[in-house]
């Protein structure tokens, strides 16, 4: 295999090139000169058109009546309703000719004009008489003359095109990979550029030591799988992995979106991923990356159209293409999904993707590591603390760091700072989470309506045992959200129990139970809230069991199908009598928690009435200001 760096002899026979290949003129196809045949002759026809009328004067037919009573005239052609002739010398001197028998062209008029012919034969002019219509040769070739032309055109056109798709190349290319190759040189991003995701990054690491060395691992008898899935969610680095690989890998790397492998025309899906695989297969050991593999890998036989649409066809050639690797071939198939579930089932299966690589959203000291590597290039003040970011990020994943450091850093450049303090990476972080804040005026009325709101929810949070933190409250609306009650949990979650999904349903129940409490009656405000609660508490009852009526039972209640077909194609795993039962258990326990919640704010009416005050005199309370102001928490359970 040639280095990169190796210079190439440019006499040196390239792939798929004869030796004569380099010299050979290519051969100009017969419609090609057609076509321009065609164009040479309308062009000579315009310009001896131009030329002839260009050497006639265009006389009104008084003045040719005129010349005509004046002896100017010398011969006239009559063609239908046109005279055209040429005028004597002192014609031409008359009217302006530039030759001594300069040529004129007349209409005459609408009407029938008998004395014209005796009034030229009594001048000695010359007559002749020609149709009024061309010959047939010269119409036909006027008529037909455009329609040879388009002909040409569409039938040149097409040739290309298909010559082009057969070929896979030029612009009309469909049938040809549309993979971009990476060279090792052309890619910056390395593995020390990917942090937080430490496993993953020893798994790829073993696969770049494979294709660079792959003699060690078969001296042991090992292979490496044909191909790995990165699994996680949006913004985990599963691109920014690939990329690093790249940067690392001494082999061609192919990179391709799977939505690219998708055309209007039937076949082309295939042909492209026909073509990108020969050309892996060339190279002693490459790299194939397909990005958003659930473009192309959805479950066969979902859709509602049946099974023999494009992307099928695509699916079942990548499918073929893994197969059909040969022992000896050292291609490693990459890719990269954030709905693993709804891949097929022969994706997934052993010998084609055999190594699956979840990448999940980055826990406290992962948040920490990916933080130091994108505050490399930015200027960082004295009072900025990673670790305490990372602590406040809870939830976020490496794209999102990203984005607030780079937050973080235009809002020090519009504040004209010289280094990023740590205003702005809480005014950054307010801004991803909180949304950007709106000017909107709010009237008394509804003012002290959203402060009773968001309190309601902040006295809930505060007071309840298993809640999470309060950070804030603020009446300013930011958003879509005319308030917000901001609670920030104090470490990453992966198990939650019932009493704390419990009081978080509570929590939610606040601001409508707070209306309820001091208007009589509620508002739309609430709508996101219940919306997310009867979500919440549907999932507590049909797929966690934490319902005592309705069981134990572990079922499909609330799952999402990402298309229609798979959810036509499954049958419901319960019965009407258990779908009623679910239903009148959720509507039983959002109204007892609801009522709870209410009972609960009417024993600390007097904290409500303080806090809400507050609010609305100072609009944004912290962490701080609301214990000020509620004093100890209370023990007593809601």
């Amino acid at each position: 295999m040639t280095s990169p760096n190796t210079p190439q002899d440019p006499n040196r026979q390239q792939p798929g090139q004869t030796p004569d290949s380099q010299n050979q003129q290519p051969e100009i196809p017969p419609w090609y000169a057609f076509l321009w045949m065609s164009a040479v002759i309308l062009l000579m026809m315009f310009w001896l058109e131009q030329g002839q009328q260009a050497q006639r004067v265009e006389l009104p037919y008084s003045e040719f009546t005129s010349a005509l009573e004046a002896g100017h005239i010398d011969g006239v052609t009559l063609r239908g309703d046109r005279i055209e002739g040429s005028l004597t010398a002192q014609g031409a001197e008359a009217y302006g000719g530039d030759n001594d028998s300069p040529r004129f062209n007349t209409i005459t008029p609408p009407m029938e004009n008998r004395e014209l012919l005796t009034l030229l034969e009594s001048h000695d002019v010359t007559i002749r008489a020609e149709p009024a219509e061309p010959p047939w040769w010269q119409q036909m070739l006027v008529g037909a003359l455009p329609w040879i032309l388009l002909l040409a055109l569409v039938f040149g056109f097409w040739s290309v095109a298909q010559k082009r798709m057969m070929q896979g190349g030029g612009p009309f290319s469909f049938g040809k990979s549309q993979a971009h190759r990476v060279q090792k040189e052309e890619s910056h991003t390395t593995l020390d550029d990917v942090a937080g995701i430490e496993s993953a990054k020893q798994d790829v690491t073993e696969i770049v030591d494979f294709l660079k060395s792959p003699d060690k691992y078969r001296a042991l008898g090992a292979s490496m799988p044909k191909g790995i899935l990165l699994v996680g969610p949006p913004g985990t680095g599963k691109t920014l992995l690939a990329r690093a690989i790249a940067g690392e890998a001494d082999v061609p790397f192919f990179s391709v979106s799977a939505s690219q492998f998708i055309e209007m025309f039937v076949g082309v899906g295939a042909s492209r991923v026909r073509d990108m695989f020969e050309t892996a297969r060339k190279e002693p050991s490459a790299l194939i990356f397909i990005d958003e593999l659930d473009a192309v890998g959805r479950a066969r036989g979902a859709g509602v159209g049946g099974g023999h649409d494009e992307r099928e066809q695509t699916l079942n050639q990548i499918l073929s293409e893994m197969d059909g690797f040969e022992e000896h071939e050292n291609v490693i198939v990459l890719a990269a999904t954030n709905r693993p579930d709804v891949l097929d089932s022969a994706l997934l299966r052993p010998g084609r993707f055999d190594r699956k690589v979840t990448l999940d959203r980055p826990h406290k000291d992962a948040r920490k590591a990916i933080l130091e590597v994108h505050v490399r290039k930015v200027p960082l003040a004295e009072d900025v603390s990673l670790e305490e970011i990372a602590a406040r990020t809870i939830g976020f994943a490496g794209a999102d760091l990203k984005n607030l450091v780079n937050e973080a850093a235009l809002a020090a450049a519009r504040r004209n700072l010289d280094r990023v303090d740590n205003n702005c990476f809480e005014a950054a972080r307010d801004r991803i989470v909180l949304g950007e804040e709106r000017d909107t005026e709010l009237s008394e009325e509804e003012k002290e309506a959203v402060a009773y709101h968001e309190c309601g929810h902040a006295l809930m949070a505060y007071h309840l045992p298993k809640a999470d933190p309060l950070a804030r409250v603020t009446i300013i609306p930011h958003g879509m959200a005319m308030g917000i009650t901001e609670q920030t949990p104090s470490e990453d979650r992966y198990n939650y129990t019932e009493s704390y999904l419990t009081d978080r349903i509570k929590v939610m129940l606040g601001g409508r139970s707070a209306e309820k409490l001091i208007y009589g009656e509620v508002s739309s405000g609430a709508q996101n809230d219940l919306k997310e609660a009867t979500s919440l508490l549907r999932r507590m009852i049909g797929q966690w069991g934490m319902s005592e009526k309705v069981g134990p039972l572990g079922l499909s209640v609330g799952e999402q199908h990402v298309f229609l077909g798979r959810e036509m194609g499954q049958p419901r795993d319960h019965g009407e009598r258990l779908a009623d039962l679910i239903d009148s258990e959720i509507q039983a326990r959002l109204t007892e928690l609801e009522n709870e919640t209410i009972e609960f704010l009417r024993n600390h009416r007097e904290q409500l009435d303080a806090l809400a005050e507050a609010v609305i005199k100072r609009e944004t309370l912290n962490a701080r200001d609301i214990s000020a102001i509620l004093g100890e928490k209370d023990a007593q359970s809601a």
